[in-house]
């Protein structure tokens, strides 16, 4: 092994023992190791990882093994308080400068930085820009890494136009390694960023986006009041659990929200018409625990590196696929069971297709609402499918999806396709869904009787079916390419060629049947091996080490997360730790923890257990 090649293996060597001694893993997860190493070797890295995946540790493992301080590039002020709480609270000097600080605090980490005694420094892209010639070219700089990056293209799904002018760093800071980290990111997006970036000798690390851990439910033309009562059924089955509920409009986010509290369920909500003060706070009581659940627009959530939420739900469909991956990945990031529910309309599908026909990016914004319209509307196992929009492959089932868990049922639907085309023939395919519909069920409402709609020979012919059936049934129509939608003509309904085949019976195909409503939520089957991990659990000793987090949370004023992860107390109520030797082998006690909350934790579980 020649000289450089040791040093890396003895750099490699020393990153491991940061794991375990500072941030109180064992094992790196997919792609860390890689990361680091390539990093080691002062060569640019892109790094897709999922959320929850660990994404942090790829440039904070790095930043403590080069001499100097590495600069992070975050969008959020929350983001970065989160990390560099965390970071403190495992002995490593970290900062931040935001709009939050002052000039006598900004001078004060500037002189640190200056000094070498700041391992971390986390800024916003315009902080950088305006400092970094004056002030961070003069520091001793060993790595730039851009969290957040899909922020830099106009591909992705959450673009910010100041993240543009990260190229101008990368040029002040040639000889300094750049790293590039998203949880989402199509091909497309990956190759925008590199360019954006002028990263060079780029290598790409992309880490398997299958979060085993979230289950995956999806439900359909729910009725608004039906799907208020399950979300408030599902919730008080959960009353001590985190989550949150996105919404497609602020309106919507203060409704639900409301429509929580007169049940009983204390809930807040966020969104981006509210001033900066009462987002804070809400997001505060959220990060420590003090609130439980919030309603929200998709403003929420992307500066949030809570590691205990269990849920997620989405009371509307989501505008693509990232966006959607993004926003579930933000449960279960300490690795426990947790669940996703997603519910959709006919409605969203209208409005999201008018916001993207609205949009500067028209094209490519209905292509990527297709895509998670084939998602929601899939018959298959949906992580499959989740998985293969990141070019993965999953060749089984997951078993932890509605699909999986509870198949469709096919049946011919020649006929009820046959009753729909019909009226749509003779209403000249010039109506909506909603008017088919009436016209299917032999509604007498005004719109039906004054257009002489009754009098159409296929009047009343599937008066069988609820209106909640039609729906569903109209929808697989579209999927299967039988009905199409003219958005640009107030959503009337079209009869395509292969729906003429249909309708004169050259052709035949299957739909599936309609659910019916059900006030309640399934509950789906956690892992198997995630749940058998915990099997012996002392259950009132988890709850017991669950509130001495939240005293001394409280005390340090962090979040509970910070001080130790849900994981971390389970491993605890399993294991029972009771040496020092025992309790490092719990993941997430490294040395600074195990030196300030042994005795406390140590002393509750021989009290407890």
């Amino acid at each position: 092994m020649n000289t450089k090649g040791v040093f890396v293996f003895m750099m490699i060597q020393r990153a491991q023992e940061i794991l375990n001694q500072t941030f109180g893993y064992h094992e790196f997860r997919e792609n860390q190791k890689e990361v680091i190493e390539h990093v080691i070797n002062k060569k640019d890295g892109f790094v897709l990882m999922p959320t929850g995946g660990g994404k942090s540790l790829c440039f904070q493992i790095p930043a403590l093994l080069f001499e100097g301080v590495t600069i992070v590039v975050s969008p959020l002020i929350s983001l970065m308080k989160d990390q560099v709480q965390a970071l403190r609270a495992n002995g490593v000097n970290a900062a931040y400068i935001n709009s939050s600080l002052d000039s006598i605090e900004e001078i004060a980490i500037m002189h640190e930085a200056a000094e070498n005694k700041l391992k971390l420094l986390y800024l916003s892209p315009e902080k950088l820009l305006s400092i970094a010639e004056n002030q961070i070219s003069k520091l001793n700089v060993s790595l730039i890494a851009i969290d957040e990056a899909h922020c830099i293209s106009m591909w992705g799904h959450d673009f910010r136009p100041e993240y543009t002018k990260m190229k101008a760093i990368r040029k002040l800071f040639s000889h300094v390694p750049f790293m590039a980290l998203t949880a989402t990111a199509d091909k497309i997006t990956r190759g925008d960023i590199i360019n954006q970036l002028a990263l060079k000798e780029c290598k790409t690390f992309i880490s398997s986006f299958n979060r085993e851990n979230l289950s995956i439910e999806v439900k359909r033309q729910v009725p608004k009041k039906e799907k208020t009562q399950q979300i408030v059924n599902f919730i008080t089955k959960r009353r001590n659990e985190s989550g949150i509920i996105y919404c497609l409009s602020r309106k919507n986010t203060e409704e639900l929200a409301n429509t929580l509290n007169s049940h009983g369920i204390r809930a807040g909500f966020y969104h981006a018409g509210m001033n900066s003060e009462d987002r804070a706070i809400t997001q505060e009581q959220f990060i420590n625990d003090d609130l439980k659940i919030i309603v929200a627009t998709i403003a929420f959530g992307m500066g949030i590196d809570k590691s205990n939420v269990r849920w997620i739900i989405h009371n509307n469909l989501p505008k693509n696929i990232e966006g959607y991956y993004q926003e579930i990945g933000r449960a279960g990031r300490d690795g426990l069971p947790s669940e996703t529910i997603l519910y959709y309309s006919y409605k969203d599908l209208i409005l999201l297709r008018k916001f993207a026909e609205d949009s500067g990016q028209a094209d490519m914004q209905i292509e990527k609402l297709k895509r998670i319209q084939q998602f929601v509307e899939a018959t298959s196992c949906r992580r499959k499918i989740l998985l293969a929009y990141f070019n993965e492959h999953l060749e089984k089932d997951c078993g932890n999806c509605d699909v999986c868990l509870n198949p469709p049922k096919f049946f011919d639907g020649t006929i009820i396709a046959q009753i729909a085309l019909s009226a749509m023939y003779r209403l000249n395919q010039k109506v909506s869904a909603n008017t088919l519909i009436n016209v299917l069920r032999g509604s007498r409402n005004q719109e039906i009787i004054s257009n002489k709609y009754d009098t159409i020979k296929t009047y009343g012919k599937g008066a069988k079916y609820s209106f909640f059936e039609w729906q569903n049934y109209i929808i697989q129509l579209v999927n299967v390419g039988v009905i199409e939608i003219d958005y640009q003509n107030a959503n009337q309904l079209k009869i395509t060629d292969f729906g003429l085949r249909v309708l004169k019976s050259e052709s035949t195909i299957n739909l599936t049947v309609a659910e019916k409503i059900d006030k309640t939520i399934a509950t789906p089957r956690a892992k198997k091996s995630i749940v058998r991990q915990f099997d012996n659990m002392n259950k009132s000793l988890f709850d017991a080490l669950k509130n001495l987090r939240q005293e001394i949370a409280k005390e340090e004023r962090v979040p509970a997360y910070i001080v130790f992860s849900d994981k971390s107390l389970k491993e605890m109520a399993s294991a029972l730790p009771q040496t020092k030797e025992e309790f490092m082998q719990i993941s997430g006690v490294g040395n600074q923890k195990l030196e300030r909350f042994f005795e406390p934790f140590s002393k509750c579980i021989a009290e407890n257990k």
